[in-house]
């Protein structure tokens, strides 16, 4: 595998470099560094989104007829290391990662028209409702009913830790249509106007004081069947191939070493530092499988199980580092000052708006406990390996 870059990935580098240098404001640059989870501050991110819409830069992965870039795998690679290194907030990934590549590769002509320019240009925000109480990691498990009733399907059930439900006005959802013989049969991928009649969304604050994640519950919420995607019966294909954009379709590398970077600057004595150095190793491991897997989709399109390994190398070796950051900030990470960075959501319970320690130790623990979520969400690190073990070993 030949890791140098080509005069075309350069030049395109240097271009991307230049448009950071020029179009990113100070106050977004400051939103990007003081995130605390995976998602920016949502004001933010709506107004970097407007920037990149105007210079058609939104949607890096989509094709050129779908409004997006049209990017190859090492333009979309680069362009992920530039955003970090420049500080941009990310845009939220549930409509133009998820649910963007779903109607794409599953929608209907009509669907496309009309979804996809309102995810471009932000008027649409989206969640996703997948999770259920009883049905987490075990999708295929989930109950929510949708029965039919003329030109509608008729929705009633909960779905929980649904993040930004309380901002978005579009979810796209699994619902259960039928009782079959196997559990990932009757399932049927929906896209649910928010605003209907029947919805109530409840806020779950975190451990780290923000509220981004809701209970949702639908109460005979009535949909068009005009908004099911890939047809009634089909969600789980549509949901299989969506979980591989969200567990393996961002780089993770990049974010690693950047958090990595602020941790080594305040990092103090050998032992510390040997484990700071045998992280930054496992990095540069990790980033090295990540460009393999860019050469695996720029052949047949789709990381396939690559995917699952990607999010447990990635999300687990995030977890490392903000523990390692804790150890850093030492006393100053017992301090509860969910203020002093600009997390995804609404701040609950903030304590003025200075903060002792410097910014790293006070972001800490406010990272760590948003990042145990990493190897839950996008189905667990277990499921992960349980795949793995079937497709990849055979076992």
């Amino acid at each position: 595998m030949n890791l140098d870059w080509s005069e075309e990935d350069l030049a395109f580098r240097d271009e991307v470099r230049e448009f950071f240098a020029a179009e990113l404001p100070s106050e977004l640059g400051a939103a990007g560094s003081l995130m605390t989870s995976v998602y920016a501050d949502s004001d933010a991110s709506f107004a970097w989104q407007r920037i990149l819409h105007k210079k058609g830069w939104v949607a890096p992965a989509w094709p050129i007829e779908h409004g997006g870039c049209g990017w190859i795998v090492t333009q979309r690679y680069i362009w992920a290391c530039e955003r970090i290194a420049a500080g941009a907030p990310p845009l939220s990934p549930m409509g133009l990662q998820m649910c963007g590549p779903a109607l794409i590769g599953h929608g209907s002509p009509e669907q496309q028209a009309y979804f996809l320019p309102r995810m471009l240009n932000g008027e649409h925000f989206w969640c996703q409702g997948y999770s259920e109480v009883e049905a987490g990691s075990d999708l295929a498990a989930l109950q929510m009913g949708a029965d039919e009733d003329g030109d509608d399907l008729v929705c009633t059930g909960t779905k929980i830790w649904i993040t930004h439900a309380h901002r978005a006005n579009w979810m796209f959802c699994l619902v259960r249509t039928s009782q079959e013989d196997r559990p990932q049969n009757g399932i049927t991928f929906l896209l649910i106007d928010m605003t209907t009649p029947g919805i109530t969304v409840t806020p779950i604050v975190s451990p780290a004081g923000e509220n981004i994640q809701n209970e949702v519950a639908f109460d005979r919420v009535r949909v068009p069947r005009t908004n099911v995607v890939g047809g009634t019966g089909k969600g789980w294909t549509v949901a299989k191939y969506l979980l591989e954009f969200e567990r393996g379709g961002t780089a993770y590398a990049p974010e690693l070493a950047a958090r990595l970077k602020e941790i080594e600057l305040l990092a103090d004595g050998p032992v510390l530092k040997s484990r700071l150095a045998a992280a930054r190793t496992r990095i540069m491991a990790l980033e090295l499988f990540e460009l393999q897997v860019m050469a695996q989709v720029s052949a047949r399109g789709s990381p396939g199980t690559s995917a699952s390994m990607m999010k447990i190398l990635g999300t687990e070796l995030a977890q490392h580092l903000t523990e390692l950051a804790l150890e850093v900030a030492g006393p100053y990470a017992l301090a509860y000052q969910p203020q002093a960075g600009r997390p995804g959501g609404s701040v609950h319970f903030a304590h003025g708006t200075d903060h002792v320690g410097s910014i790293a130790a006070a972001l800490a623990p406010l990272r760590y406990f948003n990042q145990r979520a990493g190897t839950i969400y996008a189905g667990s690190n277990e499921i992960q390996r349980n795949i793995l073990a079937k497709t990849a070993l055979g076992l």
